[in-house]
């Protein structure tokens, strides 16, 4: 993964312990690189196209790579980053954590990120490498080798398109998660990422396209507008989402971000492509 450094220390929130119950700790194929799937993102809330970004990864790491899925984290973005309709960290790790224990056998949720101050994509991947690789040892092969393990970020293909915009990410952390990591990005069928890929190519060998082979373009931001207007979101959130958000009264009556919302979901109706699945790291960034 070339020689780079970590880019910063770490200062964990109050009562914080990493999650690795689901870790996986044993390498089934020694011929395989160990690999952890991060997918940052507001979560506000988290949809079923969220949990099948990672199940699509698993599909294609398992048929187009000599990767081995050990673990995948949601790791929701901090209160501080003040996106229109952003829940509290409270509520969106919660959700998260009720989506990914009750729906899945593997997912797990970080809240590092959540409970503390704003934190940039690059840092939270050091975090990440820090926590599996040198605090808990990467994983083992079933001879007892010891085996680094490779963190990559999961997002969706609007992400690219951030990445491809002059200004927007600093160059240094573009080849520290590009460069160190690497990316899986889940591309919504019909969107033309040529043009944004070509623009990273130095970065290209680090950078896995994921055809959805079925079309889901559920949104968090059109499940807000849902709920404000009264709309069933049943079946496109994990049951117990919805009713965590029914029994705590979220995401009704005239929020601020409602006018922001029924533009987005106007926009996008009026659109025949479309970007990516509402997630990834709470981007555009500007780093210094």
């Amino acid at each position: 993964m070339g020689s780079y450094a970590t880019l910063a220390s770490f200062t964990d929130p109050p009562d914080y312990s990493f999650p690795g119950h689901r870790l996986q700790t044993t390498l089934r194929n020694a011929d395989k690189e160990p690999v952890v799937l991060v997918a940052c993102g507001s979560f506000s809330p988290v949809t079923y196209l969220h949990l099948r970004m990672f199940e699509m990864a698993k599909d294609y790491i398992r048929q187009n790579t000599d990767f081995e899925i050990v673990g995948g984290y949601l790791s929701p973005v901090s209160d501080q980053y003040n996106k229109p309709g952003l829940l509290t960290a409270n509520h969106r790790v919660n959700m998260c954590t009720l989506a990914a224990e009750q729906t899945s056998t593997w997912l797990m949720v970080d809240p590092w990120e959540a409970f503390q101050s704003y934190q940039r994509t690059a840092v939270v991947l050091d975090h990440f490498d820090h926590e599996i690789n040198t605090k808990l040892g990467g994983v083992r092969t079933q001879d007892g080798e010891q085996r680094r393990v490779r963190v990559m970020l999961l997002a969706g293909s609007d992400l690219i398109a951030t990445m491809s915009q002059p200004g927007v990410w600093s160059e240094a952390d573009l080849d520290h998660i590009l460069g160190r990591y690497g990316t899986f990005i889940v591309e919504r069928a019909g969107s033309d990422l040529d043009q944004a890929i070509d623009s990273l190519a130095r970065w290209r060998h680090n950078i896995h396209l994921i055809h959805q082979l079925i079309q889901n373009d559920v949104s968090s931001t059109k499940v807000r507008l849902f709920l404000r207007r009264g709309l069933s979101v049943r079946y496109l959130l994990p049951s117990q989402v919805v009713d965590y958000i029914e029994q705590n009264g979220l995401y009704v009556g005239d929020g601020p971000d409602s006018s922001a919302a029924s533009g987005a979901v106007a926009a996008e109706e009026r659109k025949d492509k479309g970007k990516g699945p509402e997630s990834g790291p709470s981007q555009p960034k500007v780093h210094s």
